[in-house]
């Protein structure tokens, strides 16, 4: 049913998704699918690019790699049915650009146990549910 998933992490609260990663290599493995993790890197603001290395986005994108798959070799997912891609950007437009573009059937990501200032400034977990093309399971912590 879901052979593409795509699951968004924060590498600053690697914990944070752990269920949503068990979540998709459950179902990954139920359906004989396969799983892409997805970090999203802030664009480095301009008031402070003269104030960074030259290569200073490039290094991020290297170390988010890097950080992206040792998760993936920890999730417990075979290596053939895992991926990885750093992306940079908004967050949320970053996930509905990046499940758009792997033609993803579900996306799972992990959310926090919504607050008042949820209610009213929305989350990137909304934003993906209100506007993903595919399925979205939130997986409260």
């Amino acid at each position: 049913m879901f052979k593409s998933i795509l699951v968004p992490i924060d590498l600053a609260d690697t914990d944070l998704a752990k269920p949503a990663i068990a979540t998709a290599a459950t179902l990954s493995q139920t359906w004989n699918g396969t799983v892409r993790l997805l970090n999203v890197l802030p664009m480095t603001p301009v008031m402070l690019a003269e104030y960074v290395p030259a290569d200073f986005d490039e290094q991020q994108r290297q170390t988010s790699e890097e950080a992206l798959a040792i998760v993936a070799r920890e999730s417990g997912i075979d290596a053939a049915r895992i991926s990885s891609v750093v992306r940079q950007g908004g967050i949320y437009h970053e996930i509905l650009e990046e499940a758009a573009h792997m033609k993803a059937e579900l996306i799972v990501m992990t959310s926090h146990r919504p607050a008042m200032r949820t209610y009213f400034l929305g989350s990137n977990a909304g934003h993906v549910v209100r506007y993903a093309k595919c399925s979205v399971l939130v997986v409260r912590h």
